[in-house]
């Protein structure tokens, strides 16, 4: 827990002041439920110098990700949030491991319901000129021939984004796993809406800013990662604020209720895995932390992360466990809550959030589709 905490550990405490000096306790009126998978079939390993190797066949992973989404569907198929929503994954697929056969298989499961897919990279020892190069062929590749995607009001492909190994803008105290300083300025050129790499505690990439909804900006000389260019608002100043690429974090805190050697208390980082899976206490925390959109803290964004097809995780994600989490969940909404669940796509969280900048009030399901419109698999 220890690592990297100087980065964070202030802006965790300064948002838990001014929580409290504010003396005003908002509770969730509607729970925006995303699952940011990195989803990686081939689990393939990239040198230093840029060269992919190691991994699985193709073949194998084509079947690893069939299963994978045939036992998804039976096991979690049948729950529905307030608007009939299953629960889905947005699936960052790595372009370093693409595979057109295992994109067409997760491009089948979303259009039945279960998700969207968007881009992942692992790149490392990079330039400006290659990190654009790769994420222009990942685009057109997802947009062109898997009809994946979002797209911009002009019609332009647009997607969210997760860096591998979380190295965003350079953000490695060695500076491996990127080498792009201004990588945030060539993926809003290429048409990325928003970023969900983070958290990454306790990673020393985490990013100082943490636990609401941001417009990042590309270090300066001596900074290091991304900075923070605005908050997000729902008074309008942001909307009219010069925007980039909004950077939604998922819940970063303390879990008091979980200890190390039975005194310090565990880091809480949105991580679903087979050594973290949700569970009631953690569930409290997400919602404690409260990641929101300044104004309208009623929508509270709990965005988790994992690795669906590490084998660990899909024991989990796959197994029974999950499938009463979401159940317990659905009934705590219901129930004590006295709030409403919705099973959200990095997109559509994205889209929520715009909506909620611009002052619209409600049931956020609405807004869904406000801004990037669906994949082209919708028309």
């Amino acid at each position: 827990m220890l690592r990297g905490m100087d980065r964070w550990l202030p802006g965790y405490f300064l948002g838990r002041v001014r929580r409290a000096c504010a003396r005003v306790r908002v509770r969730p009126r509607h729970v925006l439920l995303c699952v940011a998978d990195h989803f990686e079939p081939l689990n393939r390993d990239i040198a230093p110098d840029g060269s992919i190797s190691g991994g699985i066949a193709p073949v194998d992973a084509r079947g690893a990700v069939a299963d994978w989404c045939r036992a998804y569907q039976a096991r979690l198929g049948a729950l529905r949030d307030v608007d009939g929503c299953p629960p889905r994954h947005t699936f960052f697929y790595p372009w370093d491991e693409y595979d057109a056969a295992c994109v067409d298989a997760l491009a089948a499961f979303c259009r039945a319901g279960f998700g969207e897919v968007e881009i992942h990279l692992h790149h490392r020892h990079d330039d400006v000129d290659g990190v654009r190069r790769k994420l222009v062929e990942c685009r057109d590749t997802f947009a062109q021939r898997h009809g994946l995607l979002g797209r911009h009001a002009d019609g332009r492909p647009g997607y969210a984004f997760v860096h591998g190994n979380w190295a965003l803008c350079d953000s490695r105290p060695d500076g491996d796993w990127c080498g792009v300083r201004r990588e945030l300025a060539v993926l809003a050129e290429t048409g990325c809406y928003a970023d969900l790499t983070f958290p990454s505690a306790p990673s020393p990439t985490q990013p100082r800013t943490l636990n609401a909804p941001f417009y990042g900006r590309d270090p300066e000389a001596r900074e290091r990662g991304v900075q923070r260019a605005g908050w997000v608002t729902a008074d309008g100043a942001s909307a009219t604020a010069p925007r980039g690429v909004m950077m939604i974090p998922g819940p970063l805190g303390l879990n008091w209720r979980r200890r190390k050697w039975g005194v310090l208390p565990r880091l809480e980082n949105a991580e679903l895995s087979g050594a973290n899976p949700p569970t009631a206490d953690r569930l409290r925390v997400w919602l404690r932390v409260g990641v929101s959109v300044a104004g309208r803290a009623d929508w509270v964004v709990v965005k988790l992360h994992t690795h669906g097809m590490a084998p660990a995780n899909r024991v989990l994600l796959l197994g029974e466990s999950m499938a009463a989490f979401h159940r317990t969940l659905g009934e705590w909404c219901r129930g004590s809550g006295a709030c409403d669940l919705h099973y959200v796509t990095a997109r559509e969280l994205h889209n929520i959030l715009k909506a909620a900048e611009a002052g619209r009030d409600g049931n956020p399901g609405k807004y869904r589709d406000y801004g990037v419109g669906a994949p082209a698999w919708t028309d």
